[in-house]
């Protein structure tokens, strides 16, 4: 599992995270409100989809934080 998470009102919150849970690869992205999207990845073998999720996350951290941030505070 390869996971960004954010410290937010004193908890960790999930923001995005790439697992073989289920049985299956997949990326499950988590809004604000606490909703979750799950998204099935067929790229390859497991090894292959660590190393995308890794990529990914270093990449785009500031993006994924940036929405998550926006919708946590929305209505504060």
């Amino acid at each position: 599992m390869v996971q960004l998470e954010l410290h937010i009102k004193g908890e960790w919150k999930p923001v995005i995270r790439y697992d073989t849970a289920h049985g299956f690869a997949h990326r499950d992205t988590y809004s604000g409100h606490g909703k979750v999207e799950k998204i099935p990845l067929s790229i390859g073998d497991f090894n292959s989809i660590l190393i995308f999720a890794e990529f990914d996350i270093r990449s785009n951290w500031e993006l994924y934080r940036e929405r998550f941030l926006r919708e946590v505070f929305e209505n504060d």
